[in-house]
């Protein structure tokens, strides 16, 4: 008797499979049929982990009423006290208590986009802000004054006004003359004095200037030490070693090597030991695009989300409010994308894992650390980031809206088709979070599932509410109820969507509950 070609293969069971969440974290660089079970296609304000897929804290807003954006956050750093500044509309503001902010400290400045470092002497803890347009400023923990060569204390030889990107390297104050290839440093242990020149014109064989500079620890073969790295806008890397720029035997060029063309001024941060590049090559480690061919994606941090990167890079390079921060507390490292002036996404990394997500509902300026505290600024107002516990989980007042699309799986069954009925996510959760799970079929990734809304419980508040009538907050429990997805596919990918405000939610993983079909077509 013939067999017909599309000859029944299944006896109407029911198949079970279960996946891990994605902590592999968002992938946007493999084609969508050859990623890992544990990559996601979408992992929008849910931070990977090691173990789980958890939704990221929220933010409040810390420091209120600032007259314009926020576009720059500056940490001083004393010796006994640490204190937020923020600058908006040409003016420095003392950000540190939460609430509405007092008077400006410095006013009628020409913008409020500036760089920092802090430099400590044997006159004290300092801070040195300059932004090539005004006279830097510098504070003492207690006094901002404007330099110039008359000031006190003073910096002679050069028209200040023109200094930007204050730089501490080997006890020495450098600054970069904005829009040209030159830099200018101070004498030793100092805040002041005559500054003298650093010209790299003949150096610098791509031309263009230079837009940031940043001391490099690395071992290159004479032991661990310091470098002072210079980056042109047009890619170029200019490395030296020393200590006194005026002497010969102790100031060397070690080498002179081109990336991607750098992303705004703010395209340096130090990263351990390393020194971290933001170009439109993706977000280079220093040491390793030094000792790699540029043609080499794989030696960016960026290169699992290399296509996001890039896109985002192509279309909003000219964007401000591009710039990093690590945040030691969450293990993260922090990428500001600003889709508009005032970046309302961060592409985040879990520095453990090295796997990627994105966050939304951010729509930050610039990032900052306060006692190992993220903090990022907004339009007239600083907030604190990545708010957990009982008061936090909550943008404001917002919802905090998770969007995930795991990786398309064949669940071991190649070319047969299945009917995908039901699914079961494992959460831990301290209250009833809406979540709604969809299943994507084929490669098709638009969102089918339902929109969410979320109304948070009314808890009780200790010393206020009333006992067996308020309801109280929990801990953690396991949550897994299954719910109903409708999808008819070769392959399947899980949506999670949650919606959801001071509750915490970490997915640990998904049971798929499906019937096979027929082979082929």
């Amino acid at each position: 008797m013939a067999v017909s070609g599309r000859r029944l293969v299944q006896k109407a069971r029911a198949n079970v499979a279960s996946i891990p969440a994605p902590v592999g974290g968002w992938n946007a660089r493999d084609s969508l049929a050859n990623m890992a079970p544990t990559d996601a296609v979408t992992l929008e304000n849910f931070f990977p982990s090691v173990s789980n897929v958890n939704l990221r804290g929220g933010y409040t807003k810390h420091a209120t009423g600032f007259p314009d954006d926020v576009e720059t956050l500056m940490t001083y750093s004393g010796a006994t006290t640490d204190e937020l500044w923020a600058v908006s509309d040409g003016k420095f503001y003392n950000a540190t208590a939460a609430g509405p902010i007092g008077a400006a400290a410095v006013s009628g400045l020409a913008n409020s986009r500036w760089e920092y470092t802090n430099v400590t002497t044997a006159g004290g803890s300092y801070m040195y802000a300059a932004n090539g347009v005004d006279k830097p400023q510098l504070y003492n923990g207690t006094t901002w004054t404007a330099i110039d060569g008359a000031s006190s204390p003073a910096i002679t030889g050069v028209t200040t006004t023109k200094l930007a990107h204050p730089t501490l390297f080997k006890n020495r104050m450098w600054f970069i003359e904005k829009n040209t290839l030159k830099a200018w440093y101070l004498p030793t242990s100092s805040v002041g004095g005559a500054a003298q020149s650093f010209d790299l014109s003949a150096i610098a064989r791509l031309g263009g200037y230079l837009v940031s500079m940043a001391s490099w620890t690395i071992d290159a073969g004479y032991g661990v030490d310091d470098n002072l790295v210079f980056v042109t806008n047009n890619g170029e890397v200019i490395v030296y070693r020393g200590t006194d720029p005026a002497s010969v035997s102790t100031w060397a060029l070690i080498g002179v090597w081109v990336v991607g063309s750098p992303i705004s001024e703010r395209c340096l941060l130090k990263y351990g030991g390393d020194l971290l590049v933001l170009t439109l090559d993706g977000l280079v480690p220093l040491a390793s695009a030094l000792q790699s061919s540029r043609l080499d994606p794989r030696v960016a941090l960026s290169d699992k989300i290399q296509g996001a990167f890039a896109a985002a890079a192509a279309q909003y390079g000219n964007n401000f409010g591009w710039c990093m921060l690590y945040n030691p507390k969450n293990n993260a490292l922090i990428v500001n994308v600003p889709v508009r002036e005032g970046g309302q996404e961060q592409f985040v990394m879990n520095n453990i894992t090295k796997a990627w997500c994105k966050f939304t509902g951010w729509y930050a300026f610039h990032f900052a650390l306060l006692n190992d505290e993220p903090y990022w600024s907004g339009a007239g107002f600083v907030a604190k980031a990545w708010t957990t516990g009982t008061t936090g989980y909550i943008d404001d007042t917002n919802n905090i809206i998770g969007r995930a699309l795991q990786a398309f799986n064949y669940f071991e069954t190649r070319g047969v088709k299945k009917i995908f009925t039901r699914a079961r996510p494992s959460i831990f959760s301290n209250g009833t979070p809406a979540i709604t799970l969809g299943i994507a079929v084929d490669f098709n990734i638009a969102d089918n599932v339902a929109p969410l809304s979320f109304t948070p419980p009314v808890v009780g508040i200790w010393d206020s509410g009333l006992w067996d009538s308020a309801i109280w907050g929990s801990d953690l429990e396991i949550q897994n109820n299954w719910q109903g997805v409708t999808g008819v596919g070769f392959c399947g990918g899980i949506q999670f969507n949650s919606s959801s405000n001071k509750l915490n939610i970490q997915w640990a993983s998904t049971d798929v509950v499906f019937q096979l079909g027929w082979a082929g077509i």
